[in-house]
């Protein structure tokens, strides 16, 4: 479903800010595929992700997606096939518009309920309703009065309500509260499983690097240092991965982000 082969980024080339964040990597991910990435502040796991939207072109090497090269597409065509959840809760959806409108947003009907048919509306309250926060019954409420979580929430319902071809997570539960973490997790997991979405998060939680998905790579400064998959992933620990980086990178993980229960 995504093939990178070889991408490399440097920002700011021959600046004293110059920052090489992607170096010569490579990935190969199957459709169905649910990796969870890690690595400390850096490593390049947000750039990896912004190279895989588009939000800049490689210096070098190519993307594909679903068998298409996209290196040289726009983000906006991008955006087709790719839905993506950020850190901030407030990304991804339209403060005033109401639940309804940002719904029929992301379904294609440019935010008006009035080009949506009454089995659409159905279809949506439906779907608010596995949220288990009661927003099936706040249709015109603005989304700008909902909570971190209750848009976190919101915001995945929306960017795969037309399932796409790739999921980006990133970092999509770190800023909520660990009761709220959990049910969009929970959500998350439901989701990507009934549409049997591929898809990609960065956490910074390393047993949910291990609890979810089916892979898990660890970066380091902009690349793959270990990937890991099947019965050698299931048999892991935190320890495990922690010693596992130094053994690769000969650095100890040090990040105050990283939460290793």
């Amino acid at each position: 479903m995504l093939k990178i082969s070889h991408i490399s980024k440097t920002f700011n080339p021959g600046t004293n800010s110059e920052k090489l964040a992607i170096d010569d990597l490579s990935l190969d991910v199957k459709k169905g595929d649910f990796i969870t990435i890690i690595g400390a502040n850096g490593a390049g796991k947000s750039t990896l992700f912004n190279a895989i939207l588009g939000s800049f072109i490689t210096d070098r090497g190519s993307i594909a997606l679903d068998g298409k090269d996209v290196t040289l597409e726009s983000q906006h065509t991008r955006a087709r096939d790719i839905g993506v959840l950020f850190q901030d809760p407030m990304r991804g959806s339209a403060p005033g518009m109401t639940i309804g409108e940002n719904l029929a947003l992301a379904a294609g009907h440019g935010g008006w309920l009035s080009h949506v048919t009454r089995a659409e509306r159905e279809d949506f309250k439906k779907r608010l309703s596995v949220l288990g926060m009661g927003l099936e019954d706040r249709m015109n409420q603005p989304v700008g009065l909902l909570s971190g979580g209750q848009r976190q929430a919101l915001t995945l319902l929306m960017a795969t309500i037309n399932p796409p071809k790739l999921l980006l997570l990133d970092e999509h539960t770190a800023a909520l509260d660990p009761a709220t973490a959990d049910k969009v997790l929970e959500l998350t997991n439901s989701i990507v499983s009934e549409n049997n979405l591929t898809c990609l998060m960065v956490t910074h939680n390393m047993q949910q690097a291990l609890d979810m998905g089916n892979r898990t790579i660890m970066m380091n400064k902009g690349n793959i240092i270990y990937d890991v998959t099947g019965q050698k992933r299931s048999a892991l620990t935190v320890d495990d991965l922690l010693r596992k980086f130094k053994e690769v990178s000969g650095t100890t993980l040090d990040n105050d982000r990283m939460l290793l229960s």
